[in-house]
């Protein structure tokens, strides 16, 4: 199978005040009409404890999570929809990254019919497939749609590894063009020996100029070609120690 290098981009949501009615959702390329009466047949997902046992919370809805997602991934693999299904789900993770939006999702209050029918209207406007559509309505009806954003990113995860695919996080002070990331892309292939890449590009004005490259587990290899780190080194041989000012 021959490799293939994919470029993706992440997006920046800014925080809002606190929902206490329907919120208006947007997604980058067009605004969610809540008139729709869309609705996804039923889907059945097969739960798969996860074999972690470490214990608390945080432990725990990410082993619920990573049950979702396997079995979200297994539904994907069986209608040979694994690609589609991991847009789906990545446009799942911008629309419920905004606050307001997630708010209301967990707020108890508010009934699980009006939740389905805002789920409803943001599967339609988004053009989910049907199978993902049933899967929010899935999380509503269990209460879990509050670990939405850990089950996006262990769908990731399922796929990464379903595909062989390597993410490399690029941040840069400015947004590089294709023909910069595709060449970074290839370095990160020719290192990593993966079948594919997917680039995620983070803005970081911090950086001062150039760019950083993570990947591999945890983002736990770094490349750093920034001009702060070279001010960061240049700093550190400095030695003011002996210098007096007036």
């Amino acid at each position: 199978m021959a490799s293939s290098l994919h470029l993706s981009s992440i997006s920046t949501v800014r925080p809002s005040a606190h929902l206490r009615s329907p919120p208006s959702i947007s997604t980058s390329s067009s605004s969610l009409k809540l008139s729709s009466t869309f609705r996804p047949p039923p889907l059945k997902l097969a739960l798969r404890r996860s074999r972690r046992s470490r214990r608390g919370g945080a432990v725990m809805a990410d082993t619920a999570a990573a049950s979702y997602a396997n079995a979200l991934s297994d539904v994907a693999c069986r209608n040979n929809t694994l690609d589609t299904t991991m847009a789906d789900v990545e446009k799942l993770g911008r629309i419920f990254s905004d606050p307001e939006v997630l708010s209301f999702f967990v707020n108890p209050i508010i009934a699980n019919e009006e939740k389905e029918k805002v789920a409803c209207e943001i599967a339609d406007s988004s053009c989910l497939q049907r199978h993902t559509a049933n899967f929010i309505s899935i999380l509503i009806d269990m209460n879990r749609i509050d670990i939405i954003q850990d089950i996006v990113r262990e769908f990731e995860n399922c796929y990464n590894r379903i595909t062989g695919t390597e993410v490399a996080v690029v941040s840069s002070v400015v947004q590089l063009d294709s023909q910069h990331l595709a060449q970074i892309a290839q370095v990160v292939q020719k290192l990593t020996k993966a079948k594919n890449i997917r680039l995620k590009t983070v803005i970081d004005p911090s950086l001062v100029a150039g760019f950083t490259i993570r990947f591999g587990n945890s983002r736990s290899k770094l490349i750093d070609l920034s001009v702060k780190k070279h001010l960061d080194e240049i700093a550190s041989q400095l030695d003011f120690s002996s210098i007096s000012f007036a």
